[in-house]
């Protein structure tokens, strides 16, 4: 995991570059490995047929996403830029300048929601320490908790000061030291509590229901749900991969590691979805209901669920512990990425750009958390804050960045320049005619139909 944090290391001198390809890759995948994977993917796989949800990510990911993981660290290398900067230098062109602008803007407000849910998160955990795992399974405890506003409140301040915490200590003195430790124990639990959920009595129906397709669950909203959860996993139209790319020596294979990346990526949402959904039918026995909870899933149907175990408390702590680490170092990737476009286009110093970082998620983030309590009359296009910030940024910005990013390739820096980026040194592009072809026609029409679907769902023309 080492390599997760050389990010933040170049940041604190000078643009410099990650050690090699593993670097690269741990950095990646760590960075998109949070909740998005445990949290999200799973909940969205149960709703949405399980094995039918699966089958059309893994063919998702194999095409678009492999396309722009490809584009953005390409990008990032042949630019030594981040996104703004990169948009700038091969799109000379003020929409271009605006598609940059909506890269580094998107992590600026997916941080402030995203550390709510990590305030769930740390709640959660506490509570296994201190009350019974019974108490914490009650009907009311989930509902209770988000809509007290001071308790609410009180949780994601405690996430976002131990993400800002790490981000100002450097790496050596925080995470890191720590990380060669803790990140594989957590791999090693998360697989204990993936043998001991499809062990269960009537967990092997939730394995069926997760691996065999059943194709006549499959609709329009099946592919529409897998590409938006996608842009989530692979931290695709983020920023985040184009200044990944910005630090990747010639010497790297992008075309390998991007590979490496796919399966990481994939394999950790697979991993996190056998922890729950096997868990819930055992629990309830496929109960459409409880397959249905949606994002709330996590912190209803799971504790009911730890509560039926003998040993519900020690897996209830493991549980949680492993969905907090994920958690925070997507955190730390995200508001990173924010902080080094401060520097790169204000000139401003690491800990001016750090503060102004706060400041915005202790705005943005206090609207969602407060939103579930004192705030919950107040809601934009009928969604509570914590849902706004959730639809603007993974459903209407997040496919026009992908947009942005195929006309800057396809129309301002040239596919040649992105294949021989790619292929320097000798190395292999063994999905060029892929990516050729999904950047100049599919990619771009795939995102606007997740853009018209998002708007047509919030109108009541479809049901996402």
């Amino acid at each position: 995991m080492r390599g997760f944090f050389v990010i933040l290391e170049v940041v604190l001198k000078k643009r410099s570059s990650f050690s090699g390809k593993v670097g690269f890759v741990l950095s990646a995948a760590g960075a998109s490995v949070g909740l998005g994977n445990i949290w999200r993917f799973p909940y969205l796989c149960a709703k949405f047929g399980g094995g039918i949800f699966l089958l059309v990510y893994v063919i998702l990911a194999l095409t678009f996403g492999y396309t722009m993981i490809m584009a953005e660290t390409a990008i990032g290398r042949a630019t030594k830029k981040s996104p703004v900067g990169a948009f700038e230098a091969l799109g000379h062109n003020k929409l271009m300048d605006i598609g940059g602008w909506i890269n580094a803007i998107i992590p600026m407000l997916i941080v402030p929601y995203y550390s709510v849910i990590g305030g769930w998160v740390c709640k959660y955990l506490f509570e296994y320490f201190v009350k019974s795992p019974a108490e914490i399974a009650g009907d009311d405890f989930f509902v209770n908790f988000i809509s007290n506003g001071v308790s609410a409140e009180f949780w994601f301040i405690v996430f976002s000061v131990l993400v800002l915490g790490v981000i100002f200590m450097g790496v050596r003195n925080g995470i890191e030291r720590v990380s060669k430790i803790v990140m594989p124990i957590l791999v090693v639990l998360a697989v204990i509590i993936c043998a001991y959920s499809v062990t269960r009595p009537g967990a092997i129906e939730g394995v069926k229901y997760l691996f065999i397709p059943n194709f006549a669950q499959f609709s329009l909203m099946t592919v529409v749900t897998a590409m938006g959860q996608m842009f989530y996993s692979l931290s695709i139209a983020m920023g985040i991969l184009i200044t990944f790319g910005s630090y990747v020596k010639k010497e790297v294979s992008i075309d390998e590691s991007t590979r490496q990346v796919e399966f990481f990526d994939t394999a950790i949402a697979i991993l996190a979805s056998l922890m729950i959904i096997p868990a819930v039918f055992a629990f309830s026995g496929g109960d459409p209901e409880h397959l249905n909870k949606g994002p709330s899933l996590m912190f209803i149907t799971m504790p009911k669920i730890f509560a039926s175990m003998g040993v519900g408390r020690l897996i209830g702590i493991l549980f949680f512990a492993l969905v907090l680490f994920a958690a925070v170092t997507s955190a730390i990737a995200l508001t990173e990425s924010a902080v080094s476009t401060f520097s790169d286009e204000f000139k401003w110093s690491r800990k001016k750009g750090t503060v102004i970082m706060a400041f915005i998620m202790l705005v943005l983030g206090s609207l969602s958390s407060l939103g579930n309590g004192p705030l919950a009359g107040v809601t934009i296009l009928k969604m509570q804050f914590l849902d706004f910030f959730d639809f603007i940024t993974n459903s209407v910005m997040m496919p026009i960045a992908a947009f942005a990013t195929c006309i800057l390739i396809t129309k301002f820096a040239g596919i040649e320049r992105i294949e021989e980026e790619v292929e320097q040194d000798g190395h292999p592009f063994k999905r060029k005619k892929t990516f050729s072809f999904m950047i100049k026609f599919l990619c771009p029409v795939f995102v606007i139909v997740i853009l018209i679907s998002a708007i047509l769902n919030v109108f009541g023309i479809i049901q996402m």
